[in-house]
């Protein structure tokens, strides 16, 4: 039963991380009328979060394998937890970003060692798929209702609540963890204490995320990011106690999946902020009514993720059935190709929504194949990994989507269509490019990866 319980309190912290990074976007223009936020600054509300977020996933994981899984988890949930707290009680630009920041980190140093936790408590093939099948749902909600959620505090309290909800969250979470998390001793820090390494994949990381959400205005800075990313390679490869031993590279299911993913989530995340604007711009649909017309998807991957997932992928094979989802949500971003100025929901927008629920098969299949061929010692790497490219997809996707509908856009305007014309022939060229990307990502999937054995809880990788 603790298990179980001790799953609660990994989904809830989950659940904050995902939320967090959707729930500000609604509240920005409360938060820039009160506290003075300039145009540019306020692009920093999400920045400030994603930065630190995505560039310390690889370092907290791998930390987590050598100073315990548990230690980390409740280290990152406190950060969290009082970052919220002072983010909420925030009176000027300067305290909030800084705030939003220590929140980034806070979510990484937790959710970087979740699935290390997970896979290593749930060892029968099972559970673990159920286990992870719940996990994704709460994920999926999180990215799904964070809009909603954020409207609903701002409208009816006021913006310091949506950072405020997450202190009762975060001192609960918290309080379940201390008393049902598995006591891990970690390996230690002379197993792997590279502090040259460290260096180089977390400032390589942070820089290429900043790069990614810049939108590639200094260029340089990527070139940068890449340098020392290849230096962190480099030193992997010679060090006596590497930070991420390359050997976890080797295995094809872990470097499939993470690709597939990087893959798959630049096409899915992007979808989700790229039909709210659809929506509210060119439908002209309030906050409210645009949280609501997404709900079907959100209702749909979540049932999918709790009642479906983990049969058939105990029936299936984890790589057959995201080879099936990615096949439902290539559909779903093909008939956004076609969306016109003048939508009607029932016709033209319910059928994707529904399609999306796809998804809701796609996170946990690659969720199980991405941790199917780590050792245990290496489950937490493994899971920072697996994270470090799920945020560095949405990151790419987000970046790259909304450049290349704001070009098109642009080029129509110029070309004499109509603002919602523009806008709309903006947005089929991203879903457009989404198709492919997802399209792609099936490639991976089906050149790449293996179906894992059904009975091992964690596959070993050759030395």
């Amino acid at each position: 039963m603790h298990r179980w319980t001790a799953l609660g309190a990994l989904s809830a912290a989950g659940l904050m991380t995902i939320l967090d990074g959707s729930i500000v976007t609604v509240a920005m223009p409360a938060i820039q009328q009160d506290l003075g936020f300039s145009p540019a600054g306020l692009s920093w509300m999400v920045n400030a979060y994603l930065i630190p977020f995505g560039g310390l996933l690889l370092l907290a994981g791998r930390l987590g394998d050598l100073i315990g899984r548990r230690v980390m988890f409740l280290t990152g949930n406190a950060v969290f937890t009082a970052a919220s707290l002072l983010a909420g009680l925030a009176t000027g630009p300067g305290t909030l970003i800084a705030a939003r920041f220590l929140q980034g980190a806070g979510s990484a140093m937790a959710s970087a060692v979740v699935l290390g936790i997970l896979v290593t408590t749930f060892t029968d093939a099972g559970e673990r798929g159920r286990a992870i099948a719940v996990f994704s749902f709460t994920g999926a909600a999180g990215a799904s209702i964070g809009q909603v959620l954020g409207g609903v505090l701002t409208d009816l309290l006021s913006w310091p609540w949506i950072f405020f909800v997450n202190v009762p969250i975060g001192v609960a979470t918290i309080l379940v963890a201390v008393r049902v998390l598995p006591r891990d001793r970690g390996l230690g820090l002379s197993a792997g204490a590279d502090v040259l390494g460290a260096a180089l994949v977390t400032s390589g990381l942070m820089l290429g995320i900043y790069t990614v959400v810049e939108g590639g205005r200094h260029w340089w800075t990527g070139v940068v990011s890449l340098t020392l990313l290849a230096g962190f390679v480099a030193r992997q490869a010679t060090a006596a106690d590497p930070l991420m031993p390359l050997r976890i590279l080797r295995s094809r299911n872990v470097t499939g999946a993470n690709l597939a993913q990087m893959l798959a989530l630049s096409g899915m995340f992007a979808f989700q902020i790229l039909v709210a604007l659809y929506m509210q711009r060119v439908l002209g649909y309030t906050a409210l009514e645009t949280g609501l017309a997404m709900l079907p998807a959100a209702v749909g991957i979540g049932a999918v993720s709790l009642f479906v997932s983990a049969r058939v992928n105990a029936r299936f094979g984890a790589r057959t059935v995201l080879i099936a989802g990615l096949v439902l949500l290539i559909a779903a971003m093909g008939l956004l190709t076609r969306i016109p100025v003048r939508a009607d929901y029932v016709t033209d927008l319910l059928p994707v929504m529904l399609l999306i629920s796809g998804g809701g098969l796609v996170l946990p299949a690659l969720a199980t194949l991405g941790m199917s061929g780590a050792r245990d010692s290496d489950a937490g790497l493994a899971s920072g990994l697996f994270n470090t490219t799920q945020q560095v997809g949405m990151a790419i996707g987000v970046a790259v989507l909304s450049t290349l509908a704001a070009s098109r856009t642009g080029g129509l305007l110029a070309a004499g269509s109509t603002p919602a014309e523009a806008l709309t022939g903006g947005y089929r060229l991203a879903f457009a490019t989404s198709a492919g990307l997802l399209a792609t990502g099936l490639l991976v999937a089906v050149a790449v990866l293996r179906q894992p054995r059904a009975t091992a809880a964690l596959q070993p990788v050759r030395p």
